[in-house]
């Protein structure tokens, strides 16, 4: 299997458009060795402050999980993101031992 972000829980504030205030995420993986699935999981939560007079918001009737995904790992930055893929991987490697 590869790596797969997942969206677990989104919160929104109470204006109209409702905007995202808290992402909950998950990173998972899991490798068959022998009839056995090892399996590692990494998750958390990010906050946001929406601006909906902000170039390019979004209005929570129309965020996919692409979405929010994409703002999680922005929130993150690329080496977080890498660290907690690598993260990831090593729960799978010491469950194979």
């Amino acid at each position: 299997m590869a790596i797969a972000w997942k969206i677990t829980k989104t919160e929104y504030n109470t204006d109209s458009d409702k905007g995202i205030v808290h992402a909950e995420w998950q990173c998972t993986n899991s490798e068959v060795v022998s009839g056995v699935t090892h399996t590692g999981v990494v998750s958390g939560m990010e906050s946001y402050t929406p601006d909906p007079s902000a170039a390019g918001y979004t209005a929570y009737a129309s965020v996919t999980e692409a979405n929010v995904i994409a703002w999680v790992k922005a929130t993150l930055t690329d080496a977080e993101v890498t660290r907690v893929e690598t993260k990831v991987a090593a729960q799978i490697t010491k469950s194979k031992t």
